[in-house]
């Protein structure tokens, strides 16, 4: 429902149903490696994101064959990864709170950087937290539509 609604003013709903699976899932392996938040409200998900120490900067797991491999946080900039709100929670804080606690996680395991890669309904978020644009450009999707996106970047920590 999140992207459904949310994502409609920025892209056609051929575009969002396309996407729905590829690009807007969960990828598990963020749960399982224990970095995706949740927020709940009466026992009700309103909120979820994370971030991933692995390779993947979108997209959920139903297509990829194996764990992606490790990031080096010497090296490799941290992910943020699938968030969502639902509608009826948006522009409440609940996107910032899971991205703080994101963040705080990325600093904990020492990472310096972090990358995403933002709908264009999610990238003003991202800029309010100090991420700027790498590029911008368009995943491919089934029947020849592509879905515009931004990668963007934050430098998060000087050890």
């Amino acid at each position: 429902m999140s992207s459904r609604i949310l994502q409609a003013p920025y892209y056609s709903t051929d575009q969002i149903e396309a996407a729905l699976g590829p690009i807007f899932a969960v990828d598990r392996q963020l749960i399982r490696d224990g970095t995706y938040f949740v927020i709940e409200q009466n026992g009700t998900i309103v909120g979820c994101g994370g971030w991933s120490k692995r390779k993947s900067l979108y997209g959920g797991d139903s297509e990829r064959p194996a764990e992606d491999t490790m990031l080096d946080p010497k090296t490799d900039a941290a992910r943020i990864r699938a968030f969502f709100v639902h509608p009826a929670w948006a522009r409440r804080g609940i996107g910032k709170s899971i991205l703080a606690a994101c963040e705080d996680a990325i600093v904990s395991a020492r990472f310096l950087q972090a990358d995403l890669v933002a709908t264009l309904a999610g990238e003003p978020l991202y800029a309010a937290f100090g991420y700027t644009v790498v590029e911008r450009y368009e995943i491919p999707l089934t029947n020849g539509l592509s879905l515009p996106v931004v990668r963007m970047s934050k430098c998060l920590a000087v050890y």
